[in-house]
């Protein structure tokens, strides 16, 4: 695997993974791109798990281009016989492009009408070049798509993505008032922006940063104490922790990190 394994439950089962960062162009729309690409051996599959970021994603697949909205849960993906993903993780100012109302869309994930990208995708990641050279190519195709096809995002959409910037990269930030303040907007302004533009509340927004942030925590420092952890990502106590684990992942933080022990590299 290759970028930041952030939101991947267990990355060393995972298959070849690249983040690759979106072109200045097209910024305001998508935060970056991944690919995934994957070679199982016959008859075994390999289940892939994430936290996904709070946002909507593009993608193109072999057989067809996808869109998924954002997620309340853990999400799960059997990966058999040979395949590739070419993802794009949207940024709230492109949403609305592709959905009035992204909370319809919430864990939910379908095939979307849009020819042209997906046969320049295909092209690229069909390619006769090595990986380095098939993602770039494939980063590319889609990047034009995006000029020629989404509009810049007006000033409402530039502060959604602040909001959401703000949420995922302030550890500071722990509830809507401290979301509203940072923006120098009402409570309802942000919970409105979130609606609109991500489909989740700015809530779940937070929580879904701090679970990310946790999950990494146990899996990378297995030594470290459950208590300690919840504390410096800004829960009360543990319990609050244990309760957003259970919610999003099914899991305790405890038996996570156990879990994640027990998970062996791809073959």
């Amino acid at each position: 695997m290759t970028g930041d394994s952030r939101g991947i439950l267990y990355p060393a089962s995972l298959p070849r993974f690249s983040r690759l960062p979106s072109p200045d162009r097209i910024s305001s729309l998508v935060r970056w791109f991944w690919i995934a690409e994957w070679d199982i051996a016959p008859g075994h599959t390999s289940r892939q798990q994430v936290i996904s970021f709070p946002a909507s994603n593009l993608t193109v697949e072999p057989a067809f281009v996808g869109f998924a909205g954002p997620t309340s849960r853990r999400s799960t993906r059997d990966l058999t016989g040979r395949g590739w993903t070419v993802g794009a993780l949207l940024r709230p100012a492109a949403v609305p492009h592709f959905t009035a109302a992204p909370a319809a869309h919430r864990d939910a994930y379908g095939p979307v009408d849009f020819p042209d990208v997906h046969a320049a995708v295909v092209r690229a990641m069909t390619g006769s070049e090595d990986a380095s050279g098939r993602h770039l190519r494939a980063v590319e195709a889609f990047t034009s798509w995006f000029v020629e096809n989404v509009p810049t995002p007006g000033a409402e959409g530039l502060r959604a993505n602040m909001m959401a910037d703000l949420i995922d990269t302030d550890s500071t930030i722990v509830r809507l008032d401290d979301v509203a303040g940072r923006l120098g907007v009402s409570a309802r302004t942000a919970q409105r922006l979130a609606v609109r533009y991500v489909g989740l509340s700015p809530a779940a927004m937070i929580r879904r940063r701090r679970i990310q942030e946790a999950s990494e925590r146990l899996r990378s420092d297995p030594d470290s104490d459950i208590a300690t952890i919840a504390a410096h990502f800004g829960y009360s106590d543990q319990a609050h922790l244990a309760n957003d684990f259970r919610t999003v992942l099914g899991l305790t933080p405890g038996a996570y990190r156990n879990a994640s022990s027990d998970h062996p590299p791809l073959e």
